[in-house]
C-alpha cells in the first residue's frame, strides 16, 4: 500500500494526501470523511480498509495515524444536508471539506472511489482506494473511528435505536424499531421512504439486540 502511494511521487509531487468517507449506508447520523498526509518514509503496520479491521484494531491505529501524519482532518456533513442534496453528494461535500481543513497543503490528493470532486489541488479517483492505497486506508479508519465515536455518543440521547451497536445502519433491530415508533430527528428522511410506508410487522422485542 504505501508503494503504491510512492508510486506518484516525482519532482512536482513530494505530499500526498489520501481522502475517504465513511457513513454512506447508515438511516441516521451525518457522514464523516478525513483526509490524511504522511511523510513518504512513514508506514504504520495494520492500516488497511476500515472495513476489514475491528472496532478495538481502528481504535488503535487511529492514535498512531494522528502522530505520526504530518496533517489529517476531519469534516462532518449532517443527516439534514444529506436529505438536501443526496448521499453521494455529501460524501464528496466532507471529503472536500476536509481536505480544506488540512494545515498542510499536499500535492496530490487520492480519492477513494470513482467520482471526485473540484479542488485546486491535483486529484486522482482510486477505485477500492481503501485497499490499494497507504493513506487513503488511513483516512477511512479515521472517518470511520470518528463516526462510530459520534453514533455513540448520540445514541444517549435516542436510546431505543439502539445506535451504539449499529451506528445508524439498517440492522433488523434499527428498521424494527423506527416501523414501531417513527423516525427521530436524526434520521434521514429519503432513507426511511421504503421502511415507513411499509406496513408489515416490525417484528421485534426490545429486550434482543441484533
Amino acid at each position: 500500500m504505501k508503494n503504491f502511494d510512492n508510486s506518484f511521487l516525482n519532482n512536482n509531487i513530494k505530499l500526498i494526501a489520501g481522502t475517504d468517507e465513511a457513513g454512506r449506508g447508515p438511516l441516521a447520523g451525518p457522514v464523516v470523511a478525513a483526509s490524511v498526509i504522511f511523510s513518504p518514509d512513514v508506514f504504520i503496520e495494520g492500516v488497511n480498509d476500515s472495513k476489514k479491521l475491528s472496532e478495538s484494531k481502528r481504535e488503535s491505529l487511529y492514535e498512531k495515524i494522528v502522530i505520526q501524519s504530518v496533517a489529517c482532518d476531519v469534516a462532518i456533513v449532517s443527516h439534514g444536508k444529506i436529505d438536501e442534496i443526496n448521499i453521494l453528494n455529501a460524501s464528496l461535500l466532507a471529503m472536500l471539506n476536509s481536505v480544506k481543513k488540512l494545515k498542510v497543503k499536499p500535492d496530490l490528493v487520492l480519492v477513494d472511489g470513482n467520482r471526485s470532486f473540484f479542488h485546486d489541488i491535483p486529484i486522482k479517483t482510486i477505485v477500492k482506494g481503501d485497499s490499494k492505497s497507504f493513506c487513503i486506508a488511513a483516512a477511512s479508519i479515521l472517518a470511520k473511528v470518528t463516526r462510530d465515536r459520534l453514533m455513540k455518543r448520540l445514541s444517549l440521547h435516542f436510546p431505543e435505536y439502539n445506535w451504539e451497536k449499529n451506528k445508524g445502519y439498517p440492522t433488523k433491530y434499527h428498521i424494527g424499531v423506527i416501523k414501531l415508533i417513527g423516525a427521530s430527528p436524526l434520521h434521514r428522511k429519503t432513507f426511511l421512504r421504503n421502511i415507513l410506508t411499509d406496513k408489515s410487522e416490525a417484528g421485534i422485542k426490545f429486550q434482543t439486540v441484533y
